[in-house]
């Protein structure tokens, strides 16, 4: 790889490191390739992307930005799984982690706090942006149609007390 390429990897992963809601960092020894592709497809299915880099270049990317202190984690074989989302990365590699042994997760970066591997667990097992936009959304609708329910209800109630005088009528 020569100068120029290095420098476009080294923005490119700047931009990942600063644009990103959460960066998980992993070991893949001994990950297949078609292992690697789950792990991809796993995570584009999120919002998420996997991204494998060369660890300097990764911490001359993490220089001045707000998640540089998980420059420490970035040693041996490592990945990068990010998303804008704070939690679908780390949703991501939870779940590849609890079926491929291979993939140890070691920490990451969730806008300027670091994460350990215990932190990662932790942030999985939030909901994720669009759960928390459909439980917003249920908890304004809910008086809603509660209110719906209790203006048709006096009308409801009066049109079967009508039917019920109407049938007692017929029958005599």
């Amino acid at each position: 790889m020569d100068r120029a390429q290095k420098e476009k990897v080294v923005e490119e992963l700047g931009q990942i490191f600063e644009s990103s809601g959460v960066v998980v960092v992993a070991h893949y020894v001994g990950l297949t390739v078609a292992e690697m592709q789950d792990l991809r497809a796993r995570a584009r299915d999120a919002g998420g992307s996997v991204r494998v880099a060369k660890n300097r270049l990764a911490k001359i990317a993490l220089e001045g930005k707000t998640c540089e202190s998980i420059s420490d984690l970035l040693t041996g074989m490592t990945v990068l799984t990010y998303s804008e989302d704070p939690v679908a990365a780390a949703k991501v590699a939870e779940d590849f982690a609890k079926e491929n042994k291979k993939f140890e997760i070691l920490g990451g970066a969730m806008g300027e706090n670091a994460l350990d591997r215990a932190g990662v667990t932790a942030v999985s097992k939030m909901p994720s942006r669009d759960e928390l936009i459909a439980q917003i959304a249920s908890c304004i609708g809910a008086p809603a149609s509660n209110i719906a329910g209790a203006i048709g209800a006096p009308a409801s109630n009066i049109a079967s007390i009508l039917s019920t005088i109407e049938e007692k009528a017929e029958a005599a």
